[in-house]
């Protein structure tokens, strides 16, 4: 949904941190605020959670699926998600013991790709449910430990080096949680992915992350067909075998809105076919600054994490306009090897850095969002603003820092000659494109 503002001053709200910024717009400023098209949240989450266990896409109920099993391996995402786990992990692990499951032969692994583990009051915020913290095991993937990890090949398509998880490999059922929302290079978030990269060896994601991969046309948010990383994630599910998947959307306040389970393929797309013409919003023209956000916590606690939303705003960006990004950045840059990343680019520039990694096999680690970061760069001027980025690292980021967010936008209008300004509270939870 869009709507333009009227009047001389104007007051905007964007997603920042665990609240909201509030910004007031220069005179002369003709904002179009650009949201998603709102789902109703349900009014029985937990009820709508069973209800999905029961009647699931493409596979029995998950009481059935569980008959006769002897370990299950349940999949979250890391802390960068904001997914409501406390709402199915219980009724997920109450469901396959029922079945006849020991409960110690449960597992939660947390799928952390190649970030941080989740420890401590972290760990406990992630899963949301201190029933499940007590009674069953929640460990965290590490891609870099080689022997915790399984090969299964390499895909028949691209020759990706396929290593996955043992703990989940192994599992005699296994299922991925997560939600499903626009992913700036595989499409669409959850489902497949919650597998690989989610709990690959660094060799398979660092294979993905090449620039390969990165640079394909096709490897944009909201699209499936021909998108590289996708058809990956699909071939190594193929390669894994049976997999079946509990997948959520939230509204903008973290609400339940919809929630599908079963085979994992198949739900995560009908849960796709639900959530795509919500996020995905036509708006008709192109704008000379776009003002967004990265938004809010959990996805803006890092620099590393804000580079999501200046990218997938660019279809709505003018040529040469200016994209400005709010974004807290509580937890800094990143990690120490992001930081290696953007030192580099802050140091070569964008082409001499892009030149670097061409051809690379295996991507250093947490380079590909630095590479990611050039496609914003290539389309126009960059500004952030940020409260919580130390002072020392805002040479790193590579793009123009600012302290005023409605000086930037007058500063843009001036410079672009355009008044039209495109305000996006959520960033990159909703996809504004020019056509339909």
């Amino acid at each position: 949904m869009t709507s333009s503002l009227a009047g001389s001053v104007r007051e905007v709200t964007l997603a920042y941190g665990r609240g909201r910024l509030d910004v007031t717009l220069p005179p002369g400023c003709e904002p179009t605020v650009i949201r998603q098209r709102p789902l109703p949240p349900l009014a029985d989450p937990a009820a709508a959670v069973v209800d999905a266990l029961d009647h699931p896409v493409g596979s029995p109920p998950l009481a059935a699926l569980a008959r006769g099993r002897r370990s299950v391996c349940i999949l979250i995402c890391d802390i960068t998600r904001p997914v409501p786990n406390g709402l199915f992990l219980r009724p997920l692990v109450e469901q396959v013991t029922a079945a006849g499951v020991p409960l110690e032969a449960v597992t939660v692994l947390v799928a952390t790709g190649l970030h941080r583990p989740n420890l401590g009051a972290e760990l406990a915020e992630l899963v949301g449910d201190p029933w499940v913290l007590e009674h069953v095991r929640v460990e965290n993937h590490d891609a870099r430990d080689d022997a915790a990890h399984r090969s299964l090949g390499v895909t028949a398509t691209r020759g990706t080096p396929v290593s996955l998880d043992r703990r989940f490999a192994d599992a005699d059922l296994k299922i991925v949680t997560g939600l499903v929302e626009p992913h700036f290079m595989a499409g669409w978030s959850g489902g497949r992915k919650v597998i690989a990269p989610g709990v690959a060896h660094h060799t398979t994601i660092r294979t993905f992350h090449s620039a390969r991969f990165m640079e394909d046309p096709r490897a944009v948010q909201c699209t499936l067909e021909g998108n590289p990383l996708h058809e990956e994630q699909l071939e190594i599910v193929r390669m894994l075998g049976e997999v079946h998947g509990l997948s959520a959307v939230v509204d903008e306040e973290r609400r339940l809105v919809h929630v599908g389970f079963g085979e994992v393929v198949a739900s995560h797309q009908a849960v796709v076919d639900v959530v795509a013409a919500s996020v995905r919003v036509p708006v008709g023209r192109r704008f000379g600054t776009v003002l967004t956000s990265a938004a809010g916590h959990p996805l803006d606690a890092t620099y590393y994490q804000t580079v999501k939303g200046m990218v997938t705003p660019l279809d709505v960006l003018a040529p040469g306009g200016t994209l400005i990004i709010a974004s807290e950045c509580s937890e800094g840059l990143g990690s120490r090897a992001f930081r290696a990343a953007q030192q580099r680019l802050a140091a070569a520039g964008p082409d001499a850095f892009l030149a670097s990694i061409t051809g690379k096999d295996l991507a250093d680690v947490d380079e590909w969002q630095t590479e990611m970061q050039l496609k914003p760069m290539r389309h126009g001027r960059v500004e952030l603003y940020s409260t919580g980025l130390p002072r020392e690292d805002r040479a790193l980021t590579a793009v123009v820092v600012v302290d005023d967010l409605t000086a930037a936008v007058a500063a843009s209008m001036a410079r672009t000659g355009d008044r039209s300004v495109a305000v996006i509270p959520d960033g990159p939870y909703v996809i504004p494109v020019v056509g339909g």
